[in-house]
């Protein structure tokens, strides 16, 4: 890498981590995948990278449940707002994986979804979304700063694969045992409505700059599951 990129690179994230933004380029937090048991699963990592006109973030897991193992990726490029231009996902459940593209066109506010399977089968569709639409994943990073400006979203549409309603309550600031020790977090509940499943879920913000994701809590018919940040 030349000196010049290594510059851009560094003014880059400078502009783009400012004091609006609590995480920094180069951010990597690592996460265990636990049964309700509390016995590992598997791991979780988050990335977040600037680059030269916004963000990169990315999430990979693998879990090795009784009887199916995991191995998903997401991918989500973002201006310097956090408006989304590009998602992407690999999912592979046991012998079933798919693959699927969200290519956000912001200035006329429309997303062009593109599926893919092992057989080549799939499709593609594009519809309208609101200004500054966000993935899931730009979603959560978003949600983040918000947090550490003093202030929930109110109820918006996010995007993972197909749209989802989103909307977020404080439930209580408590003490959390982690990996780090115990800390101050918040305990934000999630709703998402789709077209066709609804789900809640947990998670807790720690009360430090970064807004650092410390739990994450999914409830299942089986139980709840967990990720759980490792130092």
């Amino acid at each position: 890498m030349s000196f010049l990129r290594i510059l851009l690179v560094l003014v880059t994230a400078f502009a783009a981590s400012g004091e609006s933004l609590p995480f920094q380029n180069g951010e990597r937090l690592r996460y265990e995948v636990a049964w309700p048991s509390g016995l590992g699963l598997g791991e979780a990592e988050f990335l977040a990278q600037a680059g030269a006109n916004g963000w990169d973030f990315e999430l990979t897991l693998g879990a090795s449940l009784p009887t199916i193992e995991i191995s998903d990726s997401y991918r989500s490029a973002t201006d310097l707002e956090l408006c989304s231009q590009e998602f992407e996902k690999s999912s592979r459940h046991g012998k079933k994986s798919t693959k699927e593209t969200l290519v956000f066109d912001q200035e006329a506010n429309t997303v062009k979804r593109s599926t893919v399977t092992p057989a080549g089968l799939g499709g593609t569709s594009a519809v309208e979304v609101p200004p500054c639409a966000k993935d899931a994943l730009a979603f959560l990073y978003f949600l983040r700063q918000s947090l550490a400006i003093g202030r929930i979203p109110p109820p918006d549409d996010l995007y993972f694969g197909a749209g989802y309603l989103v909307s977020l309550t404080f439930v209580e600031t408590l003490n959390l045992s982690t990996a780090r020790g115990n800390q101050e977090a918040e305990k934000i509940l999630v709703d998402l409505s789709g077209p066709k499943s609804q789900h809640s879920f947990e998670i807790f913000f720690a009360k430090d700059a970064a807004r650092t994701p410390l739990l994450v809590r999914v409830p299942f018919d089986v139980g709840t599951f967990s990720l759980k940040l490792l130092e």
